[in-house]
């Protein structure tokens, strides 16, 4: 029962900015590892960003400074904030779970789960 549905992805110029969005349900949000990857045409899938329950962040270094990942617990909810985009940041952008379940003997986990996926192109 787990989903992750991801909002905001668009075509934006060079210098612009986008926010994504990951709502999730079925699974303990607020224990959860949530990450940002995205996927070029041709190439790898590859992490951007991600965030601990804790709130402890990573970045890959060609988004650091540009890009900010965050989450609203009370909504359930990961947030890619991307400033400053660049065409090289074109690519299929997909949220990640590191969760736990609640069932009836307790959480039980961890499992992994993905996104759609929601495309952002930069124009030059």
């Amino acid at each position: 029962q787990a989903q992750l549905v991801e909002f905001g992805g668009g075509l934006v110029q060079a210098g612009g900015s986008l926010r994504l969005s990951c709502a999730a349900s079925g699974i303990i949000f607020s224990t959860s590892t949530m990450g940002w990857y995205r996927q070029a045409s041709g190439k790898q899938r590859e992490l951007v960003a991600d965030i601990t329950s804790g709130g402890g962040t990573n970045y890959a270094d060609s988004v650091k400074g540009r890009f900010a990942i965050s989450r609203d617990n009370a909504k359930n909810t990961a947030y890619l904030q991307m400033n400053n985009l660049k065409p090289e940041d074109t690519a299929v952008y997909y949220c990640k779970a590191d969760f736990y379940r609640p069932t009836a003997y307790g959480p039980r986990g961890p499992y992994e789960d993905w996104g759609q996926g929601t495309q952002v192109t930069v124009s030059s």
